[in-house]
């Protein structure tokens, strides 16, 4: 039972980070952009968040921080190819690399610091048994996560918002010729994805190691690329998806520990395979967007085309 328990808790731990990242990419993705550079939002944000909590000493500050360096970080990527129409493809993996190295440069100064921890949301008392722990004994980042999922579901079915947002994704030009503002909703819609990414970073940097290391987000942000797609462009499938993920990942910690044992094929299977397979995952995916009228996926019509208005 202790067990389970802990793998649980382990496992809703690091799923949280890519189903934030992975429910702003969502947002984005809805949008008509496809913007590649999640990981390197994602480590904008963990640098901004550990920076903003240690000089401020509030996580909460930290988190907003976060999202805001996240959101900048994705505005700069939509100034080029919403504003001066590059290729999405190759403004997004430029996002990733100034991402990475801006936030080991940042994060030079911030080596051997320890951040300040969350306060618990719920009664410390449900914390501490065992049973309740595994509702009751998360980061209010998890609980967050999981209002998000419900939150962007709700928006994009059930809002003029989310049906512009729709609108916009499916056919930008009829879309503006009845008056909406095409680079302004994707404009948003970035922005919005860019700070959940920042979020999704943060926790790595102040829960999950609640200390500086570079490159500590480890590729999870094209992990929550893929999750986008393995969920079908819906919230709810997302937080699915984001779950088996993350029990692949807690299968490579474990099996790097050997604790796999009660799994009788797990000892014929290397720890690099469960470490292999979340990025292997990845390319498939990236491969079926770049096929998806050929394989059929229920893609948002205008992902990862320019706007062009006639003029």
């Amino acid at each position: 039972m202790d067990f389970l328990i802990a793998a649980i808790i382990t496992i809703v731990g690091i799923s949280t980070p890519i189903l934030l990242a992975g429910l702003g990419e969502l947002v984005v993705e809805k949008s008509g952009v496809l913007n590649l550079g999640v990981e390197g939002m994602m480590l904008v944000g963990a640098i901004a968040g550990f920076a903003a909590t240690v000089l401020t000493g509030n996580p909460w500050l930290g988190v907003i921080g976060a999202a805001v360096a996240g959101a900048l970080a994705a505005s700069l990527f939509g100034f080029f190819v919403l504003t001066l129409n590059s290729n999405q493809v190759a403004t997004g993996l430029a996002l990733t690399i100034f991402g990475t190295g801006l936030s080991s440069l940042i994060g030079l100064s911030f080596v051997g610091r320890i951040v300040p921890q969350f306060g618990s949301v719920f009664p410390p008392e449900l914390a501490r048994d065992p049973l309740l722990k595994v509702l009751f004994g998360y980061s209010p980042v998890v609980y967050f996560a999981l209002i998000m999922v419900f939150a962007v579901g709700w928006f994009l079915k059930s809002t003029r918002a989310g049906l512009i947002l729709r609108a916009v994704g499916e056919n930008d030009l009829s879309a503006h010729s009845i008056g909406y503002s095409v680079i302004g909703v994707r404009y948003a819609a970035v922005a919005f994805g860019g700070a959940m990414a920042g979020i999704g970073g943060a926790y790595f940097s102040m829960v999950i190691t609640p200390m500086w290391a570079e490159r500590m987000t480890a590729g999870r942000g094209w992990i929550a690329l893929a999750l986008v797609l393995f969920a079908g462009w819906r919230a709810g499938r997302l937080l699915v998806g984001a779950i088996f993920f993350g029990v692949l990942m807690w299968m490579e910690l474990n099996a790097k520990a050997g604790g796999l044992s009660f799994l009788s094929f797990a000892q014929y299977i290397p720890s690099q395979f469960w470490a292999a397979m979340p990025y292997l995952m990845t390319v498939v995916v990236l491969t079926l967007i770049s096929m998806r009228d050929r394989v059929g996926l229920n893609a948002p019509a205008c992902l990862g085309k320019p706007f062009l208005p006639a003029t």
